[in-house]
């Protein structure tokens, strides 16, 4: 509850989402992670493709997984804002990476590309804010 009150006080732009959007908007966008990433981590298992088009897949897990205990834990708006450069750019090369062998998997996170883009834009917003 502390970590809320703590962002919840952040200036934040008027165009920021409400809270409860976050919810259901990550739990649509994990469904389609868990079966596309699913998919790619199958497919380097069964050696159909190299380590390095899976790698940012790896990748942006972590960097994904890392974003909430960075700002909420942490409370760190500039270490928070780096991670989520690194989410959107791990996701836009791994779209790009896995586009000659699957393209659907590319297809499929055109959601997560946009909400990412714009979680970026929002991170990066908060933090020229709270400088």
């Amino acid at each position: 509850m502390r970590n809320y009150n703590w962002y919840s006080q952040l200036i934040k732009p008027t165009w920021s989402p409400p809270a409860w959007v976050f919810g259901p908007v990550w739990t649509f966008l994990y469904v389609l992670i868990a079966i596309s990433f699913g998919k790619v981590f199958w497919m380097y298992f069964k050696k159909q493709i190299p380590f390095l088009i899976a790698l940012p897949f790896v990748l942006n897990l972590i960097f994904n997984f890392s974003f909430t205990p960075i700002q909420f834990g942490l409370k760190n708006n500039l270490l928070a804002a780096v991670d989520i450069l690194l989410v959107l750019g791990t996701l836009i090369w791994a779209m790009v990476a896995i586009y000659p062998h699957s393209k659907w998997i590319t297809y499929i996170q055109i959601p997560y590309l946009l909400w990412v883009s714009s979680a970026t834009v929002l991170q990066l917003t908060i933090t020229y804010l709270n400088k």
